[in-house]
């Protein structure tokens, strides 16, 4: 149980932060990751048995994150700060505190970056087969 919370804290880290972290509590390259909640749900994703994972995602000004994938849709909240946002094609957005986002399972979430002048605090659910490994699939660098 301890090495499955561990690895959904460094997988969300990798996502929502995009700087690796091996423990929740450190701060690689202005970014930190809180594990609140992981829980079994009852609902399938694609025919699989589910989990929801809960994390907020502190980065500091200037930070931003690598392209990558998740395994299942993420949904967020900005709590605080400015929170610079890109799926796919879209164009990029800058969320504010109270804004919400959406990434369905499998898109490329190309920008996740702290474009502001003070810390960015994000609340993302993320929702991915129980038995994933990875919660972020790199997207390969061209």
């Amino acid at each position: 149980m301890i090495r499955g919370t561990l690895v959904l804290v460094t997988g969300i880290s990798l996502g929502l932060g995009g700087m690796l972290a091996a423990r929740h509590d450190e701060k690689p390259h202005g970014t930190a990751v809180k594990l609140l909640a992981a829980r079994d749900i009852a609902e399938k994703l694609d025919g699989k048995e589910a989990k929801a994972t809960a994390v907020e995602v502190t980065i500091e000004p200037g930070q931003a994150g690598d392209p990558h994938r998740h395994p299942g849709p993420a949904f967020g909240y900005v709590l605080e700060g400015e929170y610079e946002w890109a799926i796919d094609d879209q164009p990029a957005k800058v969320l504010k505190a109270g804004e919400t986002f959406y990434e369905p399972g499998g898109c490329l979430h190309r920008v996740s970056k702290n474009s502001g002048k003070v810390k960015t605090r994000v609340l993302a659910w993320v929702l991915h087969p129980r038995e994933a490994k990875d919660l972020v699939i790199p997207e390969p660098k061209k």
